[in-house]
């Protein structure tokens, strides 16, 4: 399973980590309960890697990623865009049925582990 970065999400990712002043910081990349269409996406920094943590590396950055929310977005892709909107993080999710009109919250599809084993 892996999770993909764009180049631009990569750069802002590094330079949001440099601000912080902190070399044990890492990228924690979450899905939770919640949104308009049942889960939504999360991202914070940490500096704890967890029992049931992915960490994954690639252009220079350390995502975490735990169990469930790795089954629920394996395979997405992380951009980075700016718009006339704003600027903000992007996932493009290939095990999302479908998504809410701003992108911050997905319907996972039938065929997504997570869900089933999340419990829900």
């Amino acid at each position: 399973m892996s999770l993909h970065l764009t180049e631009s999400a990569a750069g802002k990712i590094l330079g949001l980590l440099e601000q912080q002043d902190n070399d044990a910081l890492h990228l924690r990349i979450f899905v939770s309960g919640g949104g308009c269409s049942g889960f939504q996406y999360g991202f914070a920094f940490d500096e704890e890697v967890k029992a049931d943590d992915t960490v994954l590396e690639t252009q220079g950055v350390k995502l975490l990623v735990d169990a469930m929310s790795l089954d629920l977005i394996k395979d997405a892709e992380v951009d980075y865009q700016s718009s006339l909107e704003g600027e903000s993080f992007v996932i493009r999710n290939p095990n999302a049925a479908s998504t809410c009109g701003c992108g911050k919250s997905f319907t996972p599809s039938e065929t997504s582990d997570g869900c089933a084993n999340a419990g829900y």
